[in-house]
């Protein structure tokens, strides 16, 4: 169906943003993102207000099923998403090579290859040869088993045995529980849990939109999340949440914060944590997740809010009229560093909020049979010119 009404051909050049910026490639019920406004949502809610409101169980039936659940539904589908939390037996058996052969990539490397192995090792099929009804079931067991196997990966890694999901804890209590091997203090739970629900699903961002390009192709359910998980793990999108934090360590006290920054801006360097493609306005995960920090207090929530403040001052100062503020990276990673996650799994946690929009997007995009196939414009010399002789 022709975007906003369009009436090109599908053999005619059309010119587009360089990196697609601002270009509406399909139509989603999914959410939105709205970033001259600070807002996002998730179908018809405020994905802030859901993050304050309900667990994460109840947005990811929102999003897998259209309505947020009832009690009774929403006691059912948590029971049902714990119980796929459990690996098949090939998959755990391979575990231990996978974290060897990652040992220097880290958990989110080895998701790729566990992923795709769960696949296989359940059987999941191309996307159009199955009904809505599996495409649904292979959704929620990929994304149930995702923590599971982040968490066993890191420990691994660790010398440390792989933890047994629980299915009496909740989905982000249960993730903490797999990655320390001791049952969570309630509020740093539900502090983990905010953050995942905040990171389900953010717009056609890259990851997103390479999970729906591979769904558009027919490919099984775990390869388009393989695909996703690639994309996420470049710097540019999911891995800055730790490197926010090196910046609050190179930069050390409080006295060397505007020296540090001036020097930076002048530079032209980037400062991590800051700045969105999307928003021009206050990151609403930002400021959600600086609340929830500064219920937890202490030094290190007092000193990024300090350089928060001055690095808006010094930008305001230095390049007026540039909106830069903190985005989800920036308290992110201090809420993280609160709640004892180590932060070579900071954006693999990104990842396993993420899965859940992920799969949402994947079973939206495979309603639609048509295949994402753009084109590109050929600059390279001239052709044809003859091939050269062995000479």
């Amino acid at each position: 169906m022709p975007i906003n009404g369009s009436t090109t051909t599908p053999t005619a050049a059309v010119e587009v943003p360089r990196g697609l910026a601002g270009v509406v490639v399909t139509e989603t019920r999914l959410g939105d993102v709205r970033g001259y406004e600070g807002f996002y949502h998730y179908r018809q809610y405020s994905a802030v207000e859901l993050a304050q409101t309900r667990s994460f169980e109840d947005v990811w039936h929102l999003m897998f099923h259209g309505e947020l659940p009832d009690a009774g539904q929403r006691s059912a589908f948590a029971a049902r998403t714990a119980r796929l939390r459990r690996l098949p037996d090939e998959v755990l058996a391979a575990l231990p090579a996978i974290a060897r052969a990652g040992a220097l990539s880290g958990p989110l490397s080895g998701l790729r290859t566990a992923l795709s192995l769960f696949g296989a090792a359940k059987g999941f099929r191309p996307v159009y040869d199955i009904d809505e009804d599996r495409r649904r079931e292979d959704a929620l067991a990929a994304s149930a088993v995702v923590p599971t196997l982040l968490t066993a990966l890191y420990r691994l890694g660790q010398g440390l045995d792989p933890v047994e999901p629980r299915e009496d804890l909740s989905y982000a209590a249960n993730y903490l529980y797999m990655l320390t091997g001791s049952e969570p203090d309630p509020a740093r739970a539900r502090a983990i849990e905010q953050y995942l629900i905040s990171t389900i699903d953010h717009g056609f961002n890259a990851s997103t939109f390479t999970a729906r390009v591979i769904t558009s192709t027919g490919a099984d359910v775990a390869a388009c999340l393989v695909g996703a998980v690639g994309a996420l793990s470049g710097p540019l999108h999911g891995g800055a949440p730790s490197r926010a934090l090196d910046t609050l360590d190179a930069i050390g006290t409080p006295d060397r914060i505007d020296g540090w920054i001036r020097e930076r801006v002048l530079a032209g360097d980037r400062i991590m944590g800051f700045g969105h493609p999307v928003y021009r306005t206050e990151d609403p995960r930002s400021r959600m997740l600086r609340g929830i920090a500064q219920q937890f207090g202490g030094g290190l929530v007092e000193f990024a809010v300090e350089v928060e403040r001055q690095v808006e001052a010094i930008l305001a100062e230095l390049k007026p009229g540039r909106e830069l503020h903190t985005n989800v990276e920036f308290y992110a990673g201090v809420v993280m560093e609160l709640c004892g996650l180590p932060r070579e799994m900071f954006t693999p946690t990104f990842a396993a909020a993420r899965a859940v929009g992920w799969g949402a997007n994947i079973l939206e995009q495979a309603q639609d049979s048509k295949i994402i196939r753009p084109a590109a414009r050929y600059v390279g010399a001239a052709a044809p010119v003859p091939v050269p002789a062995l000479g």
